[in-house]
């Protein structure tokens, strides 16, 4: 008589840690501390998975070992699993912050990192020592895919360009926030609140960390059958300052973003000349993490770190 189950059956199940962790980290070194065994054990661990499978499953390519078409088949049913029973099995040891040594994974990029977690990591380095945050670039839509995955724990992002939420993805909405012109303070012709004129005959420099076409700030642009004139396009923030504090260019930014930048070059914030959406950073996570011990701790101050920076906007003005 055929079982439903005989393939699991002839399957050692402890090997699916071995597959999960593999898939995420890529690396067998970072996999094995993660599982607490050897390199040594996690590689005879791995062999016996890959005969079990009749697949390679993982190839080397460069420093990390590239998950075989087989391997990304399984990929997510072995953590949807896995994820299941994490939730619904209870733990055989509480999770204690102060001891704890786990790496949680955050997707951001440069401005959405330095958004909320300043404040977050000061928190975790006053009650959870010994906890680690690895933070990898975000890379948009792909980067709810590595959600579900597991290979991220969070993804730090704007709702608007996330789009539609998902099934399965949960949201902690982080700020929500005006969007706000710079220009140098000494600009050649720009001396007050520019008008809409004038916005669109200055040249502009965006920010595209996933190199998209048309970013928020365009498409209400559009909406309005108007169009800026784009002199720059960087991905990362991190020169922005620089750029536009030495030259008449006009860079458009969450207010957030804009007051860092102020303190960075010698510039001037002014209110849109239109009508702009706002700005809402939200923390992705995939809800079936959320009852996971660890990872609801790191839920929870990632509110209080919000808190704690919830008046910080608000005791700020246009300059």
């Amino acid at each position: 008589m055929h079982n439903m189950h005989d393939p699991l059956r002839q399957l050692d199940l402890n090997l699916l840690l071995i597959f999960d962790a593999l898939y995420r980290h890529g690396s067998v070194a970072k996999a094995a501390n993660e599982l607490c065994i050897s390199p040594s054990a996690f590689s005879h661990a791995l062999a016996r998975l890959r005969d079990s499978l009749s697949d390679e499953l993982f190839v080397r390519f460069g420093n990390r070992m590239q998950a075989t078409i087989r391997a990304e088949q399984i990929a997510q049913v072995v953590g949807d699993a896995l994820g299941a029973l994490s939730t619904c099995l209870p733990s055989t040891s509480a999770f204690d912050p102060a001891t704890s040594t786990q790496t949680f994974v955050f997707a951001a990029t440069d401005y959405t990192a330095f958004a909320l977690l300043p404040m977050f990591i000061a928190q975790l380095q006053h009650f959870a020592p010994g906890l680690s945050i690895k933070v990898v670039y975000s890379n948009g839509q792909d980067s709810y895919d590595d959600l579900v995955a597991g290979k991220v724990d969070f993804v730090l992002g704007f709702a608007e360009e996330f789009g539609s939420s998902r099934d399965g993805i949960g949201a902690i909405e982080c700020f929500t926030d005006d969007y706000v012109v710079v220009v140098r303070k000494d600009h050649s012709t720009i001396r007050s609140e520019p008008s809409l004129v004038q916005y669109l005959s200055a040249r502009h420099v965006v920010v595209t960390p996933w190199n998209e076409a048309r970013g928020v700030i365009d498409r209400a642009l559009e909406k309005l059958g108007l169009h800026r004139n784009i002199a720059v396009q960087l991905p990362s923030l991190m020169a922005a300052p620089f750029i536009v504090g030495s030259s008449d260019l006009l860079i458009t930014l969450p207010h957030r973003a804009a007051l860092a930048l102020s303190t960075a070059a010698a510039v001037r914030l002014f209110p849109t000349p239109f009508s702009a959406p706002q700005n809402v950073l939200k923390v992705f996570f995939n809800v079936k993490h959320s009852k996971i011990a660890g990872h609801n701790w790191v839920s929870k101050q990632i509110l209080q770190a919000i808190h704690e920076q919830k008046d910080i906007l608000e005791a700020s003005s246009l300059q």
